[in-house]
C-alpha cells in the first residue's frame, strides 16, 4: 500500500464516491492502472491548531495499519479526511467505522453531479410562484 502525495491525485479522488462516519470520510476513486492501493490523509484547517491535525492524522494512519487491506478494493486511490471527532472517538469505534466504510456501497457524490435547480436558478421557498400575463 502506497501513500497518496501529490495535490491532482488528492483532487482526483476528491471527485469520486464518498462514505461518512463522525470521525472522518473515506473519499474513493478507481484506477485505470495496475499499482498498487494508495491512500492518503488530510485534515483542514477548522478542524484545529496544528498540533491537534497531525494528532487526528496520526490517528487515522493508525487505523489504516490495523485495517486488513483485503478490506480495501485492488487499483483504488482513498482519501481520509479527518474531522475533529477523531481526536475525541473511541479508537476501537473508529476501526469498525472505517471497516463499514470500506465495505460499504460508496455513494458517487461528484462536484456538479447534483440533481435540481443550480443555485439561484429556483423559486425561493415561500415566494409567490410569479405572475404571467394572460394572452
Amino acid at each position: 500500500m502506497d501513500r497518496l502525495r501529490q495535490r491532482a491525485d488528492f483532487l482526483a479522488v476528491a471527485n469520486g464516491a464518498r462514505v461518512n462516519s463522525p470521525a472522518f470520510v473515506l473519499q474513493s476513486r478507481r484506477r485505470d492502472d495496475l499499482g498498487p492501493i494508495r491512500i492518503g490523509f488530510t485534515v483542514t484547517k477548522k478542524n484545529g491548531n496544528a498540533p491537534e491535525r497531525n494528532r487526528i492524522r496520526r490517528r487515522l494512519r493508525e487505523l489504516v495499519k490495523r485495517l486488513d487491506p483485503v478490506s480495501m478494493q485492488p487499483h483504488h486511490d482513498y482519501v481520509l479526511v479527518g474531522r475533529r471527532d477523531a481526536l475525541s472517538r473511541d479508537f476501537a469505534t473508529m476501526l469498525d467505522d472505517l471497516r463499514i466504510a470500506f465495505s460499504k456501497p460508496a455513494r458517487h457524490t461528484a462536484k456538479g453531479s447534483h440533481k435540481g435547480p443550480a443555485k439561484g436558478r429556483g423559486e425561493k421557498p415561500g415566494a409567490a410562484p410569479a405572475s404571467r400575463k394572460p394572452d
